[in-house]
């Protein structure tokens, strides 16, 4: 009958406005924001998602200036409740370059395990986030964005992030610390490089340049991470749909 067919034309007008009222309401994040806010969604959690597995890692570092260099091959264990070891290192090089750059590294890597800090999460609140399109890394596609920290503190860097379009989840990050972590070093940079494993961003590689105050000159190291495994179910998963 005509009094139903106003009806339906009426439902229909009002659906219609209802989803351009909800359109108009979305619109109000902007396609940067949005992008970002999947990113920390994204990333929330994955230290919980790597805990209770392994990887293979291999640090090479050196002293160009000196001509000193040095190896370490070792298992990286990531235990059930967080806590990074290494197994199995077996050395070879400079014993200069052991000590004053690989053994640092891995004594600063366990501090920062007993000091754990949400203040220099890679999230809105702790740095700006500025979008510069999107791109081409390794063969996928990427989101580009420029990365400054709010405020200066130890552990924050400048540089730029790439977020995998597909997971969201990050792909690379380079840049450099905007507070040194010592008075013998005048600037920290890198480049660490992820690869995407099941909805998780794993290590890929890392490279690391130092410029000193001192007469070693620059500090450079490379990371490389492979075999990624997971040995057990992480703590707290049990019941987690």
């Amino acid at each position: 009958s005509s009094g139903s067919c106003v009806l339906k034309v009426s439902v229909l007008i009002g659906f219609v406005s209802f989803c351009l009222l909800a359109g108009a309401a979305e619109s109000t994040v902007s396609p940067p924001d949005s992008i970002v806010q999947q990113f920390c969604a994204a990333t929330r959690g994955q230290d919980r998602l790597i805990q209770g597995s392994t990887m293979d890692v291999e640090i090479s570092a050196s002293l160009p200036k000196l001509n000193k260099k040095a190896k370490m091959s070792a298992l990286r264990r990531v235990s059930a409740l967080g806590r990074i070891t290494y197994e199995k290192l077996r050395f070879e090089g400079d014993g200069t370059v052991k000590r004053q750059i690989i053994s640092r590294y891995l004594s600063a890597e366990a501090e920062a395990q007993q000091d754990p800090s949400l203040a220099i999460a890679l999230t809105p609140y702790n740095y700006n986030f500025k979008y510069k399109g999107k791109t081409q890394l390794d063969g996928r596609d990427t989101h580009l964005f420029d990365v400054s920290p709010k405020r200066k503190r130890q552990g924050v860097f400048r540089g730029q992030l790439w977020i995998d379009a597909a997971t969201f989840l990050r792909a690379q990050e380079s840049g450099y610390l905007v507070k040194s972590p010592s008075v013998f070093v005048k600037r920290v940079a890198f480049v660490r490089k992820y690869q995407i494993r099941g909805g998780v961003s794993v290590p890929k590689q890392e490279q690391s340049f130092t410029d000193t105050r001192l007469g070693v000159g620059r500090a450079e190291m490379t990371i490389d991470f492979s075999n990624f495994a997971i040995d057990s179910v992480p703590a707290g998963a049990a019941g987690i749909q």
